[in-house]
């Protein structure tokens, strides 16, 4: 069973929230971080992705990146604009995307409990990428980026986030650039906390939706300090699974892998019904939007191709992969091949369109997004999922809250 923990959070001032509050650092390049932060000395993107503030072509990876991290942490410490809580809370986190709505629990998580698997993850990680994330915590000794976690919901849980909504006034509460409102209330009271950790007690499992090379990286943190101080926990936010907004991960194809168009559409008639599409995005599962050639096309997998009864086998990435990518277009390996580019559905299918219209890619796929029931049977199998399966949105933004250790 879970166990969380309150902590005292290092959070923005209140009226500095929007300048300092940012994306995570792996959703953008570094000459896009640059443009985002420039004439914005507030921005947490100088210590998330610090080579902006030294020369270009600066190794990611060199000393003087993570030194230059760290010098900008505490700058911003310094001045007041980040300020620690006097004493340990839980948090409610809101993100507001359109019409989309979710509210998190911002917590500290028990990384003993990642370890053995009752915070279940399901994606393989890069060792580079984890030791990335283990330099940037060592290095500033907190955790800036929270793991994106969920569970099977619970009505008392439900019900004691809607009240303290309800009756509390926030304590952060802006807009960001890109139009999604960010919204957090602190929980001090002893009573709500105990009610929190006893409730969350009964849930058998967590699940990280986002942020696998986070945990895995506070994870080992945790055992090279033997979990000293706060360094046995790792921050957090955890939505109940109702309130996920999954988005697609679509592919496009740089070349046609020798076969002619006529021989393309023979191959894909193999595996799909194929129709004019109406428009471009599927509308259920096992059902993939085709641009080709200046048209839209809808692909719906034909039955033969849907006998299986593992949930990796049946989703709609892994069919497109096994009876398409591979055998079609030649890529095995989808993880190292520089013949695909993933685009994230936050991206909308115009993306896919100027790609393949610009000359630079072939064809592109639009997929139906993958449910979070599939994601928690997975992890519940024991299973990883192909890369790029899931786009979460909104995304959580760094420095909301940060977990000193």
């Amino acid at each position: 069973m879970p166990t969380i923990k309150p902590f005292a959070a290092l959070r923005p001032k209140p009226e500095l929230a929007a300048q300092i509050c940012e994306l995570p650092y792996d959703v953008m390049s570094s000459d896009e971080a640059r443009e985002m932060a420039r004439g914005n000395p507030l921005s947490f993107l100088h210590v998330s992705k610090p080579e902006i503030d030294l020369p270009a072509g600066t190794d990611l990876y060199s000393p003087e990146v993570y030194a230059k991290g760290k010098e900008n942490f505490q700058r911003l410490i310094s001045q007041g604009a980040l300020a620690q809580d006097s004493q340990p809370n839980f948090y409610l986190y809101r993100q507001i995307m359109g019409k989309h709505s979710q509210v998190g629990l911002v917590v500290a998580a028990s990384c003993e409990e990642y370890l053995r698997g009752i915070i279940k993850k399901h994606e393989l990680t890069r060792p580079d990428k984890e030791d990335d994330r283990v330099r940037h915590i060592e290095t500033l000794n907190s955790q800036t980026g929270p793991v994106f976690l969920t569970y099977r919901a619970r009505a008392i849980i439900d019900a004691l986030v809607k009240a303290t909504e309800e009756i509390q006034k926030p304590d952060i509460n802006f807009v960001a650039s890109d139009g999604v409102r960010h919204t957090s209330w602190r929980i001090s009271n002893p009573e709500k906390i105990k009610t929190i950790e006893d409730e969350f007690a009964k849930i058998p499992f967590l699940y990280i939706a986002d942020g696998h090379h986070r945990s895995a990286a506070a994870g080992r943190v945790y055992q090279s300090r033997k979990g000293s101080g706060e360094s046995g926990k790792f921050l957090a936010v955890i939505f109940p699974h109702n309130q996920m907004q999954i988005l697609p991960y679509n592919r496009v194809l740089k070349d046609l892998n020798g076969n002619s168009p006529e021989q393309l559409l023979k191959n894909l008639t193999e595996v799909f019904e194929i129709k004019p599409a109406d428009f471009p995005k599927p509308t259920c599962k096992h059902e993939l939007g085709f641009y080709f050639q200046g048209k839209w096309q809808t692909l719906s997998f034909r039955k033969e191709f849907l006998q299986s009864k593992d949930a990796i086998e049946n989703l709609d990435v892994t069919l497109l992969q096994k009876n398409i990518l591979a055998p079609v277009f030649g890529i095995d390996d989808p993880r190292t091949s520089k013949r695909i580019h993933f685009v994230g559905g936050i991206r909308g299918t115009a993306e896919l369109e100027k790609l393949v219209d610009s000359g630079e890619f072939a064809c592109a796929f639009s997929m139906f997004p993958t449910s979070i029931e599939d994601l928690m049977a997975i992890a519940d199998a024991g299973g990883i999922m192909p890369p790029k399966s899931t786009w979460f949105e909104p995304k959580l933004r760094d420095a909301m809250f940060c977990h000193m250790i």
